[in-house]
């Protein structure tokens, strides 16, 4: 969505208003340091010395804390509170936060406020400690809810339904009272969100994750048991015919599903690749696609400001977190969306055009001609920089261990390794400055640079780039005294494909997130630099914007949007393939195995597909098969 549209539908959601009816629970975070613990007089057993305590709603008071944080500000909260402390500190989050809590009810007798209170010492979750298991709901209670409940219901846009624990506030009895509620009042809009009871409200819309829609058609799948997205549709066209009004269903990282009269819709996902804490994420979604809908919008649409809200908190760790409109329009103006996920992690599935290694991922009906190629550099034409994550690994664990690099424990440095050498795995093929981003957490968490020592993440990425361009210069040193030859330091065939390309008559422009003189210097050192007639692209200028992602905007304001029909891209990273996709051209990955120069790197071409690819190809060396397909 534009910004401009995306800020429209925040407007419009800010006038909307909401009850709000569930399981209000309580999430407390108690970070533990165990430097100041001593030995207990009593009990002989060492203390638990608690350094920091943070308390966030959770369950339909997540949902309610969501809400105040998109922008509406009329928030009806209905449910069951304790005489505890808990539910005072939740009353006082949510009143600060302006959610109207006069029908959050005490009930004195058989109740605590559920509440679960995770202990962490570092960034590891002991045993979580859990109140309001043996919860019991008084039917005096129950009529009360309802009471307050039928008393608003027409003075609000919807109601929101949550259930979360089995010993919350939906017993036999509050269930069919609930029920003859939303019989009483057709007109106006339910939506329901229960762990166990979704098939029982009748003539309310229905938000479920994909495990629970499986298990309400017989399926038994564990909640870590991936549910096929073959699978899934079936059981979302079951489920339609069953309840007879929409539902939304999650996937998590791979999406959602709408499904009404219209038929099913697949949302995608969105590609985040920082560390995440999906504690809540669900409520996210809920909160942005319920006030979506109250404000007027289709499902599809409101299934997507759900989404940008779950993309939010999900990146907010050791808490419930909220998602404010700025944040919201952050992720959501310019979304990065993560594309065919099951193709991408079952090579299995793979289709080929015939007798290739080409594989056709986003088949196109009418023919479209070709004017303007785009090559990303380095993986795609040029293996240079192979071994690039051999600079970046040491280069990070000694950031993160600063003065400790030479005399930390062996403990501490295996730890640190591992922890990056992750991080490098997950984050490859995304942007240098976004992995330095991610070098700053880091050194946060291990916490051995004090802050006023740390740099930024440009003079991390700086220090980087430096001790690369020293490994390049010395590949090109060999290359220049004919030590080693083109064919050394090219992905297979990709110079010859160039030329065949160019003579054709299509122009061809190289893209680089390198400084541009070095890429410059690069390609004429390899002498294929003429091929682009001057039309060769690397980062100049602002140092606080990611360099590739300004190399293609640069490129494809020459281009023009009109001529983005004529454009194919041809890249072995995610930037330029969303980019490409974003503006409606085609995008090729080139999956490339940069040690070998040929053949196919899966790992590459599962995050190529995910990024929006088209087609993917290990290398040019099935060049006129692929210039028949492209230019036919």
């Amino acid at each position: 969505m534009k910004k401009e549209q995306l800020q429209k539908v925040l407007e419009d959601i800010s006038r909307v208003k909401m009850a709000v009816l569930g399981d209000f629970c309580l999430d407390a975070y108690w970070f533990i340091d165990e430097s100041k613990s001593e030995v207990s007089v009593e009990t002989g057993q060492a203390t638990r010395s608690v350094h920091q305590q943070k308390y966030s709603p959770g369950g339909a008071g997540n949902v309610t804390n969501n809400l105040a944080a998109i922008g509406v500000k009329d928030i009806r909260a209905f449910g069951v509170i304790g005489t505890d402390p808990f539910g005072e500190e939740m009353l006082r989050i949510m009143r600060l936060a302006g959610i109207k809590t006069h029908n959050l009810l005490v009930q004195r007798e058989a109740w605590s406020t559920h509440t679960y209170s995770k202990p962490y010492i570092g960034d590891r979750e002991l045993n979580r400690i859990d109140f309001g298991n043996y919860n019991v709901l008084s039917n005096e209670t129950a009529d009360r809810l309802m009471a307050g409940l039928a008393g608003e219901i027409p003075e609000v846009d919807v109601v929101l339904i949550n259930q979360q624990v089995p010993s919350g506030i939906h017993t036999g009895y509050f269930k069919q009272e609930l029920l003859g509620l939303i019989r009483r009042f057709p007109e106006k809009m339910f939506i329901v969100d229960s762990r166990n009871f979704n098939d029982f409200y009748d003539g309310a819309i229905r938000k479920m994750n994909d495990t629970e829609a499986a298990r309400l058609c017989g399926l038994n799948k564990q909640p870590d048991e991936v549910v096929a997205y073959s699978e899934l549709v079936a059981c979302a066209g079951e489920l339609f015919k069953r309840f007879r009004k929409p539902l939304f269903i999650t996937r998590g990282e791979r999406g959602s599903l709408t499904v009404s009269e219209k038929g099913i819709s697949d949302i995608p996902g969105l590609m985040i690749i920082s560390r995440v804490d999906t504690v809540g994420a669900g409520d996210s979604y809920l909160a942005g696609a319920a006030a979506a809908l109250a404000a007027g919008y289709d499902l599809d649409l409101a299934a997507r400001i759900g989404s940008y809200v779950a993309g939010v908190t999900v990146q907010k760790l050791f808490q419930t977190g909220t998602a404010s409109p700025e944040e919201i329009i952050a992720i959501g103006s310019d979304p990065d969306y993560l594309y065919a996920p099951e193709l991408a992690e079952n090579i299995r599935r793979a289709n080929y055009l015939p007798g290739t290694e080409i594989e056709l991922i986003n088949p196109w009906v009418e023919k479209r001609p070709v004017e303007h190629a785009i090559f990303d550099h380095d993986g795609t034409i040029s293996t240079l920089r192979e071994g690039w994550e051999h600079i970046m690994g040491p280069m990070m664990v000694k950031a993160i261990l600063g003065n400790k690099f030479s005399d930390a424990d062996e403990a501490l440095y295996q730890k640190v390794r591992e922890r990056v050498n992750d991080y490098i795995d997950k984050t490859t093929g995304i942007q240098t400055l976004v992995q330095m981003k991610g070098l700053l957490d880091m050194i946060r968490e291990f916490g051995c640079v004090p802050e006023e020592e740390m740099l930024d993440e440009f003079g991390y990425k700086t220090i980087y780039n430096d001790e690369l361009l020293q490994m390049v210069n010395r590949r090109l040193a060999k290359y220049e005294k004919g030590e080693l030859s083109l064919d050394d330091f090219t992905v297979k065939n990709a110079v010859p494909f160039l030329q065949k390309l160019r003579d054709s008559g299509v122009k061809l422009y190289l893209a680089s997130g390198t400084d541009e003189e070095d890429v410059k210097n690069e390609a004429r050192t390899m002498g294929y630099d003429h091929l682009f007639e001057g039309r060769i692209y690397g980062a100049v200028g602002d140092v606080t914007k990611e360099a590739k992602k300004m190399v293609l905007d640069r490129i494809l304001e020459t281009i023009g949007d009109a001529a983005c029909k004529t454009l194919l891209t041809f890249g072995d990273g995610p930037v330029e393939i969303r980019e490409t996709r974003k503006r409606g051209g085609l995008a090729v990955g080139v999956a490339s195995d940069e040690l070998k120069r040929f053949g196919l790197n899966e790992s590459k071409r599962t995050r190529l597909i995910k990024a929006g690819a088209d087609l993917v190809i290990p290398d040019f060396s099935q060049s006129e098969n692929l210039l028949n397909l492209l230019t036919r």
